[in-house]
């Protein structure tokens, strides 16, 4: 099941939550800032890497001080190369993949490579419906999957979307 819902990220209740982040694990919002806050220092702790990771490529921490109990984070930029379609789809296929592996029964995921200087909001939304659905028809894991926005008109564009993904 896919559902839309207009909620806090670092308040939704699940098993893990999706945090696009940088190579280096850094969040790629500022919004994102204020969730690695309310993690607390547990969580913060696990986001030091010896190696950057690759664009697309996604990593499972605990949650720390989060009201879910994981942390998936998503790669989808990097020093010398800033988010694009390619890498948005990549590392989203990344994060499912990770969640189906751990089992993981629902997952909630923000809109991913959008912000300034990033991905279009109608553009990540595309591609996230996109990767979400095809997922869904090929595992049984994750079985829920909340995408987490900020608006009512980001929550009507998303169901939108997906719905006429699947006529």
């Amino acid at each position: 099941m896919i559902r839309v819902v207009v909620d806090n990220l670092a308040f939704v209740d699940v098993d893990a939550v999706v945090r696009p982040a940088t190579d280096v694990l850094e969040p790629t919002t500022s919004a994102l800032r204020h969730f690695d806050e309310i993690g607390g220092t547990r969580f913060k702790e696990q986001l030091q890497l010896r190696d950057p990771l690759a664009i697309g490529a996604a990593v499972v921490t605990d949650a720390g001080e989060l009201a879910s109990k994981f942390v998936i984070h998503a790669i989808i930029r990097s020093g010398s190369e800033q988010v694009s379609a390619d890498g948005v789809r990549r590392a989203l296929v990344s994060t499912l993949q990770r969640a189906a592996a751990w089992q993981f029964g629902a997952v909630a995921l923000p809109p991913v490579g959008t912000g300034p200087g990033n991905l279009p909001i109608e553009q990540a939304a595309q591609l996230m419906c996109e990767v979400v659905q095809a997922h869904t028809r090929q595992e049984a894991f994750p079985s829920e999957i909340r995408i987490v926005v900020e608006t009512e008109d980001e929550k009507t564009m998303f169901e939108h979307l997906l719905k006429t993904a699947v006529q």
